[in-house]
């Protein structure tokens, strides 16, 4: 059974295309993620979903209803756990909990076997007594999902989750969302800024820019997709090249046998190649010949990072410090280049 199923979705403000003939099948069951720069659609095509906003054309069924002619029923069908805070600060966790049971009715027995259950699931039982203000992040966002599932959805829409929380605690909880995707067997939506979170949850992806799809796949297929290695110059650009420059040193670094895709971020070159190890060479000659100096050569196999970035030609925002760092001294072995 498709969870989701979109087709010819759009969404139009006045001139503004946000979404544009979205087509997404999302089957029972799927931890799906949903991918794109601030902008390219992400938050609108989830509130059309959740019946917030109207599509300007197309069509979309969640859990098998339409979600123009049966709002009622999607509603009564899905969790949502906000991206911006939505509890109450000087309401105790089981409050909180008790006043969305409220307003999906659901029955004070069935309440508290599920409460119970849920908190025990996500390690909130020995605190659901405590005002939330004195809550850490990790704690707040687990009580969010809790009350998400009090209901038994069948789709749980999670915008970004883990925004704002240290690495541990993000860490913490993927594990505790993949429980809950295995045990409840419930179908989740997931956005997300981290391409590493994307990569460790998800089954399936797709990465949305300006409205519409441009990948999709499992996190290994769109890796592959890149064909070869990748390779990343941090050039000592000075000053900001002309469109024109930039465009003469893109097509000479396509010329070079091997190179499929060339992406400019700031002050670096990123590359994706077959035998990238032999391409280095060849494309730092073909800078060096710009009077571009190479401050650092890095040569690693694809991420999602990589494939967001060839399909958005924008880089990530708010990538942790900590997995970057780490990220670098795992490559090491492949080879990190000093001009």
């Amino acid at each position: 059974m498709l969870a989701i199923k979109t087709k010819n979705l759009t969404k139009k403000f006045d001139k503004l295309v946000a979404v544009d003939n979205l087509n997404l099948e999302i089957t029972e069951g799927e931890l799906f993620g949903f991918l794109g720069p601030n902008g390219a659609g992400k938050t609108t095509t989830i509130s059309m979903l959740c019946t917030i906003l109207k599509p300007t054309s197309g069509s979309a069924k969640v859990w098998n209803y339409d979600i123009i002619k049966e709002q009622t029923k999607v509603r009564k069908s899905i969790g949502i756990v906000f991206q911006d805070p939505s509890l109450d600060d000087n309401l105790t966790g089981r409050e909180n909990l008790e006043f969305h049971a409220r307003l999906y009715k659901v029955p004070k027995e069935i309440f508290k076997e599920r409460m119970a259950e849920l908190l025990e699931l996500m390690e909130l039982s020995d605190r659901v007594d405590d005002l939330v203000k004195t809550y850490s992040g990790g704690m707040r966002r687990r009580l969010e999902i809790v009350r998400g599932l009090l209901h038994h959805p069948k789709v749980l829409f999670l915008d970004e989750p883990t925004l704002g929380l240290d690495p541990q605690t993000r860490i913490h909880i993927w594990k505790y969302i993949e429980k809950l995707n295995k045990s409840e067997k419930i179908t989740m939506l997931l956005t997300t800024h981290y391409m590493h979170e994307a990569d460790y949850l998800c089954n399936n992806i797709a990465i949305i820019d300006e409205g519409k799809t441009v990948a999709l796949g499992t996190p290994t297929e769109l890796k592959t997709s890149l064909g070869g290695d990748v390779i990343t110059l941090t050039t000592g650009f000075s000053g900001k090249p002309s469109k024109k420059e930039l465009l003469t040193l893109k097509n000479d670094l396509l010329r070079l046998k091997n190179v499929h895709t060339v992406n400019f971020l700031k002050d670096t070159l990123r590359l994706t190649a077959t035998n990238g190890d032999r391409v280095i060479p060849w494309a730092m000659n073909v800078v060096r010949k710009t009077g571009v100096d190479i401050e650092s050569v890095l040569l690693h196999e694809p991420t999602l990072e990589d494939v967001y970035i060839k399909y958005t030609g924008k880089q990530l925002r708010d990538e942790p410090e900590g997995k970057r760092g780490q990220f670098k001294r795992s490559l090491t072995p492949r080879g990190r280049f000093r001009h």
